[in-house]
């Protein structure tokens, strides 16, 4: 089944090309389907490109999925236009009486700051409260994964020598976990980030358990509360050439960047990305989407807010 998303969403005309299907909100509301509801805060500054990298990966299952995009009502973006926001997105304000049955959280470019730094972080971290009560489960990606993990268990953040940047393997700790079902042994994510978080303080949260980990970017996806939330602190939604993008802006800055380790063909520049990662980023969404929020949201949303933890591998 497509994607519904707004009418005349950029995303939508990318993603026909690709063969990929996507629906206009015009033609679902023809269908009598009661889809998914996932609401995308979209925190990165090419918002476009972020948008169409994750319908991308929402509309590569057999469900019918209906994406609300969600802007800060406390931060202005400089990237994209007010006319774009206006058109395709609503505010906190809009959807704060609302639920939805799957919740994305993207990151954005201030790891380097201190969390409380952040001057949108008071109205973040009223998102991130209201997801626990509104949203049957919600994915954090990079920093908004590390903020989260500092929000709701202390977690801390470490600015890394260098930039995490690259390709990099993975193992899973339990593949019966529905999240990994379909899962090799080994599989890659993409990461792009200056800071990182430690492992001995996350088994010790009291909350949090550590699903995937990589012997050269540490640890990978964590979970809390049965599968309510997840915390992803690399990219699996990245596109083909999302790294070599932000490695030629970076060099044409004169920043220090170095090439991104395991992508491109023979560590070549010259050479196009030699892209491991996205099968099984489909699978991760695919199954996050079926196990987690289609086989777990109640009939009747409003009873979201009565939820506990989940608890799947007894349930499976």
């Amino acid at each position: 089944m497509p994607v519904n998303i707004p009418n005349n969403l950029p995303a939508i005309e990318i993603l026909k090309k690709e063969n990929i299907f996507v629906m206009s909100q015009l033609r679902a509301d023809e269908q009598d389907i009661r889809p998914l509801r996932v609401l995308i805060l979209n925190l990165m500054p090419i918002k476009i490109m972020t948008e169409t990298d994750l319908i991308r990966l929402l509309s590569n299952n057999p469900l019918q999925v209906e994406v609300d995009f969600l802007m800060l009502e406390t931060h202005v973006s400089k990237n994209t236009s007010e006319e774009h926001l206006q058109m395709f997105y609503k505010s906190f304000s809009d959807v704060k009486d609302d639920f939805y049955d799957g919740m994305i959280i993207t990151g954005a470019p201030v790891e380097l700051y201190e969390f409380k730094e952040v001057t949108y972080w008071s109205e973040i971290s009223a998102i991130f409260d209201w997801a626990r009560t509104h949203v049957t489960s919600t994915l954090y990606i990079c920093w908004a994964a590390q903020a989260a993990m500092y929000h709701f268990y202390g977690i801390n953040k470490y600015i890394l020598p260098e930039k995490m940047f690259g390709v990099f393997k993975h193992v899973v700790h339990d593949k019966k976990f529905p999240l990994f079902r379909g899962f090799d042994d080994e599989f890659y994510i993409p990461h792009s980030r200056h800071t990182t978080v430690r492992r001995d303080e996350i088994l010790n949260s009291g909350g949090l358990k550590i699903l995937s980990e990589s012997d050269d970017s540490g640890v990978g996806i964590v979970m809390s509360r049965g599968g309510r939330e997840f915390y992803l602190t690399g990219h699996s939604e990245y596109a083909p050439y999302t790294l070599n993008n932000e490695y030629v802006r970076d060099a044409e800055k004169g920043l220090p960047i170095k090439i991104p380790s395991n992508y491109y063909k023979n560590d070549n520049p010259a050479n196009p990305p030699v892209v491991r990662w996205s099968g099984h980023g489909n699978l991760l969404f695919n199954n996050w989407l079926n196990y987690f929020v289609y086989q777990e949201t109640p009939y009747d949303k409003t009873q979201i807010k009565n939820m506990g933890d989940l608890d799947l591998m007894n349930e499976k």
